[in-house]
């Protein structure tokens, strides 16, 4: 019997937590373990290596301590972006129903929480569409922009096709627009699968808010955060306590803090990051080329130049991509699929069918996402399972 590898490629959903970041944490689990809040030593200490955390991604953003908030996510900190936002706005009674457009690719934590303040009667939204290739057209947006236009988020990488939004230049519109109008505009990126790959200082982004997650580079999960402009004021979505100005309270997650800060610092070196990421992207052309060259009846779903190294998005005529994923896992193979089971029927994702693609097209649609820690051998490996379980399901499926 053949043996199974273990192949994970599907580091757009998680990274591995790398070692050097663990090494980091585990004294803050059951050595320094102090409640950060505490005005004891123990408390002093875990204090003392939250605003270390704080300082590194601070700097990383090229932005102000202060500016940095922690939450246990990028969820958690697109809804504190959007929700307590609004309920600013609200609070500061600033007139006609406020306006948002957000872009028709976006993950559901900023997607759902549009559409809930849209059926509450508290917005209007646009949704705001891309092109084939996924991105949004300027123009469109300028167009979309009105005078009670009070917010727009467009995520800086797309989770799905990883499609590279651009953020500096949508940034620089709005600032020159806010220089005319009595209204700001405020900025928000989910910029959740950026930070790995894209430029992340603040100052070439234009944004007012930009949130984070822990564990998309190769940090833990439950921890996040959002940047918030000084200047920008949100209302707090959790009451209790008084941390972090009362806009984020809750007890500091220590150990994710500092486990945050420290993959941060990994990627902090420009040139060791720049040399990874052209390693994984090798890995990934070669893998787009093994795939496109052995596979009949393939195509690749988003921009091939504006996108991240370690995305790609295929989608496969005649096969449905659940089936293949779970043919792969069968030989130790981690990928995802653009589709998604609910309520007993397959739905085929919503940034897919925004490009224009078919249901049936979309349902055969494979994420393959690199990571740190693959090489060469995981990507033959895939290739030839991939090209097996796809000439097997073909012949099995009425698609």
């Amino acid at each position: 019997m053949a043996s199974v590898k273990n192949v994970y490629l599907d580091n757009a959903a998680t990274t591995a937590v790398d070692k050097r970041v663990l090494e980091d944490m585990m004294p803050y689990f059951n050595i320094e373990f102090g409640n950060a809040s505490s005005l004891h030593q123990p408390g002093l200490d875990a204090r003392v290596a939250v605003d270390r955390a704080q300082k590194t991604i601070a700097d990383f953003f090229g932005c102000a301590k202060e500016e940095i908030y922690f939450t246990s996510g990028a969820t958690e900190s697109n809804n504190l972006a959007i929700l307590g936002l609004m309920r600013q706005l609200m609070a500061d009674k600033s007139g006609s129903l406020p306006h948002i457009i957000v872009s028709n690719i976006e993950h559901d934590a900023v997607l759902e929480p549009t559409k809930f303040l849209a059926a509450q009667g508290l917005a209007e939204v646009t949704y705001l569409p891309v092109n084939k290739k996924g991105l949004v057209d300027i123009n469109q947006l300028k167009q979309a922009i009105k005078n009670n236009t009070v917010l727009v988020s467009i995520m800086y990488v797309n989770n799905e096709i990883g499609t590279i939004q651009p953020i500096g230049e949508i940034g620089a519109i709005i600032a020159e627009l806010n220089q005319k109008r009595k209204q700001k505009i405020y900025f928000h990126s989910d910029a959740t699968q950026a930070l790995s790959y894209c430029d992340c200082h603040l100052a070439n982004l234009g944004v007012d808010l930009l949130s984070f997650s822990g564990h998309k580079i190769y940090g833990p999960k439950g921890v996040g955060g959002l940047y918030i402009k000084r200047g920008v004021n949100l209302q707090p979505l959790l009451f209790g306590g008084h941390q972090q100005s009362s806009i984020r309270p809750g007890t500091y997650n220590v150990s994710g803090i500092v486990g945050l800060g420290s993959a941060i610092n990994i990627i902090k070196d420009g040139p060791k990051r720049k040399r990874e990421n052209q390693r994984i992207k090798k890995l990934r052309d070669n893998l787009i080329d093994m795939v496109l060259k052995g596979i009949s009846g393939v195509s690749i779903s988003g921009d091939l130049d504006n996108r991240t190294p370690n995305n790609a998005n295929f989608v496969f005529q005649g096969v449905e991509g659940e089936s293949l994923v779970l043919a792969l896992s069968e030989k130790g193979i981690a990928v995802s699929t653009g589709s998604a089971c609910s309520s007993g029927s397959l739905e085929p994702s919503h940034v897919l069918a925004a490009l224009g693609l078919a249901p049936e097209l979309a349902h055969g649609s494979l994420r393959v996402s690199l990571g740190r820690f693959n090489r060469q051998t995981d990507i033959d490996y895939f290739v030839t399972e991939l090209t097996q379980a796809v000439k097997r399901l073909r012949k099995m499926s009425p698609l």
